[in-house]
């Protein structure tokens, strides 16, 4: 375990990288294989905005990710924040504490607010309005939106007292489970249900790409499934009756390009209140 800190507490940058592209690349060829839904959709043309938005992702993380180390070497010099306050603990539970609360700070309670407060949900909307969810939408963020997650992230470090080792853990963890929990894979509901009692598996995240309310602002949780269990958040619904989108903005054309994926932010739009019954 004192290995696995060590050398997350300097991992090269293009390690950090060949996650990325690897686990693209590992979940694209396994959706060839055991896909839930046959899309019937040029793969490449739908994953073009999909990468440009990841590239953008990485893009302003790597740029700003001089404040992160700044924030994680203050806390850990200041002895400063909820893991440092704790009573000492063997080191994979400081590690297991410290990636859990990460996880609440900055995917559930980034999700969750995006989801609330409307101008967020603008700039949200680019992620959901993708009709044809695989492993390429994980990162379908508007750059607006990364700078939002960025400083949810940054927040959740002060706040939990993550040292860079765990940042850096997290934000690994964070990347994969999101490509996999994305990705357009059929796995067996026994094994899909079983997994969703920790982690969030697929369907248990497909559900919140359904395009109706409730399910919308439901499973908001990225690695552990904990977040929704406890705070409420957690809804079901059966893989087969999912459908991709948002009811208000049902344009797959426009959803698709990028120049109007840019712009949809400060496009006028209400979001629904009420569920149709399926």
């Amino acid at each position: 375990m004192e290995t696995l800190f060590n050398y997350f507490e300097t991992i090269p940058s293009s390690h950090r990288s060949l996650i990325l592209v690897g686990g693209i690349t590992f979940f694209w060829l396994l959706e060839g294989a055991l896909p839930l839904f046959l899309f019937n959709y040029k793969k490449w043309k739908h994953a073009i905005p999909n990468l440009f938005f990841t590239a953008t992702t990485v893009i302003i993380n790597f740029s700003l990710a001089f404040l992160l180390l700044f924030t994680a070497d203050w806390v850990q010099v200041n002895n400063f924040g909820i893991i440092n306050w704790m009573p000492e603990m063997p080191l994979w539970l400081y590690i297991l504490l410290g990636v859990v609360l990460l996880d609440f700070f900055g995917a559930y309670l980034a999700h969750y607010t995006e989801h609330k407060i409307k101008p967020l949900w603008m700039i949200h909307l680019v992620h959901h309005s993708d009709h044809k969810v695989d492993t390429t939408t994980a990162n379908r963020h508007h750059p607006l939106e990364s700078v939002i997650r960025f400083g949810f992230t940054l927040f959740g470090v002060l706040v939990v007292g993550a040292p860079i080792a765990i940042v850096m853990i997290y934000q690994s963890m964070s990347l994969v489970f999101t490509q996999f929990n994305h990705a357009n894979i059929k796995i067996p509901r026994s094994v899909d249900k079983l997994l969703s009692y920790v982690i969030v598996s697929p369907d248990m995240h497909k559900v919140h790409h359904h395009n109706l309310l409730p399910y919308t602002d439901a499973n908001y949780g990225n690695i552990f499934s904990i977040w929704d269990r406890l705070l409420g958040t957690y809804m079901h619904l059966d893989r087969e009756k999912i459908v991709y989108g948002v009811d208000t903005f049902p344009d797959e054309k426009t959803n698709s390009s990028l120049k109007e994926l840019l712009k949809q932010p400060f496009q006028r739009y209400q979001k629904p209140t009420n569920l149709n019954e399926l």
